[in-house]
């Protein structure tokens, strides 16, 4: 074991050195040591908080620090081999989760500890775990017990077999494209990024696949509305019955997933998966959440209609197309948007090369809180586009640490996210610094030219790094309650829309453009341009999110073991009460919904929105005060993690609960 790196006590994880052997031997290893630290536990009725709580964080520390590499490489790096051995190994790890949880020894042990004489932020940590030990079936029967251990080992399962069939499915559908008139309308960049993924394979020409460049690149760009319309529905029907390869149908595990959810949902005492939902979010109840979604609607829905009206009307007139459809919306809108105000979005990204970017990203974040990004070289990384940060305090000492995997690629999960490689642990005389995965799917450098990012990817970039921000600023040493562990749901993505505002912020954009050729930055006028266009379409896109949020919630909701999941008849009623857009029968959207099935967000997609709220809110308060928001926000917020709820930690911040009128302005809507 002494030469297994995923057991290795390093600050920084040996990628290069990871196989996928080494995975089980590893997790046999980081159980036994975890059952060991249990008997200890459990065993010596123990009851301070050093002997329960700090010797249970460092068991899960341990863990955290060995499993972590491995579930990063599966989303970044996948292969037959490790795909294989991780399966096997988080299955393991799944099982143990469950048995911990139902622990009555360390459960009792945690009952044991007097919160009387602790701080807040130690009295927090016990009362989240006795709550979480409750919400993994400690108090149930045996029998009950068992069975809740089977489906929470058999939901981990599944939820990395729907993972890869998205993954797959995407990979396995591509148009090989010899013709270059077929791609008129692309830039000569995209053009460029498909050549790329052609020389992948050894083609010539072109290779149009379903990665997220190409596939933005065809439906916003290309004039042919049938490869528009065929990359369309190969993206929109991944790992379904309608894909071009069935191989990969997620239904069954779709319908799998929620039996199960509602099943332990029901054993737990809960009416069903959405009420076992939010009883860790900020919503008190799913109606609440439905509520306010509803609300949302309803002002939203008439902008989106005559956006709807205004883009079928322009489609017919400028290219004679007689019934608008969802493979034309983002090739329409976008020459809608370059007539009515003068944006090309294309020829904004010749402004954000990725190196500047980066460069005024670190800029921001060093105005923001007083931190610099330093790149580190000759750390062991999975891919050699992977960068390193060092995060330096105001005195140049290193707090923390962030890798950087910008582009797309295969084997790479698509998307953009941000994930926890290392917590912040203080324990007795030694510190661990946090560090964070941020992981995204931009388009590749293309010979000499570097990546260039869509305005949009700018957004994306800033969000992922509020999270990352939330983890490596976090003062709280003890890792369940740290950074972004432990906080409600609803609250979590907080950080990341409040830092998606600074895309729209003069002094930032000037900070992260510089033209590709000129190196000017985006100038006032193309700003201007693109402030006005801004809500373009605003509508249709915040109805859209408000269809994504209703239908889980719904399906979770409303699930009923006698008819199963009926995932589609829930999504048409949705979008019958909702959508102004009804996509084609064969679309199959929730096959490859990663988010609910394979992700954190079951019943929960609502706290993209929820949070909108809080962030728009929360940066209103930049523009009132300036700096001293900035300081109090890392204070009170990215500082606090979950050491108390966080309705106080904004609260705290801001002076007062947050209104919503605040997100109605934010996206263009009458209060």
């Amino acid at each position: 074991m002494t030469t297994n790196p995923l057991l290795a006590d390093t600050d920084l994880p040996d990628f290069a050195a990871i196989r996928p052997e080494h995975l089980v031997p590893a997790v046999e290893h980081m159980i036994a040591d975890a059952r060991a630290a249990a008997d200890r536990i459990g065993g010596s009725n123990a009851s301070d908080f050093a002997d329960v709580v700090l010797a249970s964080e460092r068991a899960g520390f341990a863990i955290s620090r060995g499993w972590s590499p491995a579930g990063h490489l599966h989303s970044v790096a996948d292969t037959p081999e490790l795909r294989t051995a991780y399966a096997e190994a988080q299955a393991m790890l799944a099982e143990y989760g469950m048995e911990a949880g139902q622990d009555p020894r360390l459960f009792a042990a945690f009952n044991r500890v007097d919160l009387a004489p602790l701080s807040q932020t130690e009295a927090r940590t016990v009362e989240l775990a006795r709550r979480d030990f409750a919400l993994s079936g400690v108090g149930l029967d045996d029998q009950a017990k068992t069975q809740f251990r089977k489906i929470g080992v058999e939901l981990n399962r599944l939820s990395t077999e729907f993972s890869n069939a998205v993954l797959d499915s995407t990979e396995a559908w591509s148009e090989h494209v010899t013709d270059e008139a077929l791609l008129s309308g692309l830039t000569d960049n995209a053009k460029a990024i498909l050549a790329s993924y052609a020389a992948e394979k050894e083609l010539d020409g072109w290779l149009v696949t379903l990665r997220e460049p190409s596939v933005q690149a065809i439906l916003t760009q290309a004039d042919n509305r049938d490869l528009r319309a065929r990359v369309a529905k190969a993206y929109a029907t991944r790992a379904s019955d309608q894909a071009h390869d069935t191989s990969h149908d997620n239904s069954a595990r779709i319908d799998r997933i929620l039996a199960l959810r509602h099943e332990a949902a029901r054993l737990l005492g809960f009416k069903d998966a959405a009420a076992r939902s939010v009883e860790t979010k900020m919503a008190q109840s799913a109606d609440e959440a439905l509520a306010f979604l509803s609300d949302l609607a309803v002002r939203a829905r008439p902008l989106a209609e005559r956006e709807l009206a205004e883009a079928s009307a322009y489609a017919a007139e400028t290219f004679g197309i007689d019934k608008l459809e969802p493979w034309d919306l983002g090739y329409v809108a976008e020459h809608m948007r370059r007539e009515r105000f003068g944006v090309d979005r294309e020829a904004i990204r010749a402004y954000f090369p990725l190196p500047r970017v980066m460069e005024g990203t670190i800029a921001l974040i060093e105005r923001l809180y007083g931190i610099r990004l330093v790149e580190r070289t000759g750390v062991s990384v999975w891919n050699e586009d992977v960068r390193y940060y060092d995060v330096q305090d105001k005195n140049g000492d290193i707090v923390a640490g962030v890798y950087c995997d910008f582009h797309a690629r295969a084997g790479k999960r698509g998307g953009a996210w941000m994930d926890v490689c290392r917590p912040r642990f203080r324990d007795a005389d030694r510190y661990h610094r946090p560090v964070a995965y941020l992981t995204c799917n931009f388009p590749p450098a293309t010979g000499d030219t570097p990546a260039l990012l869509a305005h949009g990817d700018v957004v994306t970039l800033l969000h992922e790094f509020g999270h990352v921000l939330h983890h490596l600023l976090t003062e709280v040493d003890l890792p369940s309650i740290g950074g972004i562990s432990g906080v409600e749901w609803d609250a979590v993505e907080l950080p990341s829309q409040f830092m998606e505002n600074f895309a729209w912020d003069r002094d930032t954009l000037t900070a992260l453009s510089a033209h590709v050729q000129t190196g000017e930055p985006l100038p006032d006028d193309l700003f201007a341009k693109m402030l006005a266009a801004r809500r373009f379409q605003a509508g249709l896109f915040l109805l859209r999110q408000i269809e994504f949020a209703t239908f889980d919630l719904r399906l979770h909701r409303d699930y009923d073991p006698a008819q199963g999941g009926r995932v589609m008849d829930v999504l048409n009623s949705v979008r019958d009460e909702v959508a102004v857009i009804r996509p084609p029968e064969w679309n199959r959207f929730p096959h490859s919904f990663a988010h609910i099935f394979a992700g954190g967000y079951a019943a929960g997609y609502y706290s993209y929105l929820w949070a909108e709220l809080l962030s728009a809110d929360a940066f209103a308060a930049f523009a009132e005060e300036g700096q001293a928001a900035g300081d109090r926000f890392r204070r009170e917020v990215l500082a606090r993690g979950a050491s108390r709820p966080a309705a106080e930690n904004f609260r705290a911040f801001r002076g007062r609960p947050p209104e919503p009128d605040a997100l109605l302005r934010h996206h263009g809507l009458a209060a």
